[in-house]
């Protein structure tokens, strides 16, 4: 169990985790070792590394965000960041968006277990989306360069998209700037790509 690192990336990002957030936390990791890993929402070899590699990444993702109104979590597959955001962020609208079908019902559930009322999921293509976000994430699910296509055309003005992945060094990619997140956090090395909209 690494809890420390849930805690420590809450206060990195200015968002500390009370005891409440730490309980949904706990049940989602449980959900998607009991629930999303058996079924392929997340690769089989991760289960040991589900609260550093994912929970803790995916709560990383606040680090260039304010609190905001909504936020759009693109090819969110299991939930991830989307999920973590929604507990570290209560009031902020979380909308889970994926192309499958199987990843839209397993999230579904995932939001009824951890009764997250701030959360909703959406079954579709990103090329059919509708509207537009202050905030839009990605990890590992797009490349830069599609995710920038489509916060060129939904990202609110003064908003920010950010884009996480498993580098192993520092990313680089046209239209974005980089963000590194000190190994000391996570005892490794992080970056975001981040993008903000004037």
């Amino acid at each position: 169990m690494e809890h420390s690192y849930w805690t420590r990336v809450g206060d990195h990002v200015g968002h500390g985790i009370d005891s409440s957030q730490l309980a949904q936390l706990i049940d989602y990791r449980d959900w998607l070792v009991s629930e999303a890993l058996p079924v392929g929402g997340i690769g089989p070899a991760e289960a040991v590394r589900i609260d550093r590699r994912h929970i803790a990444d995916s709560l990383l993702f606040a680090a260039p965000m304010q609190e905001p109104g909504e936020i759009w979590d693109l090819g969110s597959g299991a939930g991830l960041p989307g999920i973590p955001l929604a507990i570290l962020l209560p009031r902020t609208s979380v909308v889970l968006i994926d192309r499958s079908s199987r990843s839209a019902d397993l999230m579904r559930r995932a939001i009824r277990i951890l009764d997250l009322p701030n959360v909703r999921v959406e079954h579709r293509e990103i090329d059919h989306l509708r509207g537009n976000s202050p905030t839009i994430v990605s990890r590992a699910a797009l490349p830069p360069e599609k995710i920038l296509r489509v916060v060129k055309r939904h990202l609110d003005h003064q908003g920010v998209a950010i884009v996480g992945g498993s580098w192993t060094r520092k990313p680089s990619a046209p239209g974005w700037e980089t963000l590194e997140i000190p190994r000391d956090v996570l005892d490794h090395t992080v970056w975001l790509l981040i993008m903000r909209r004037p």
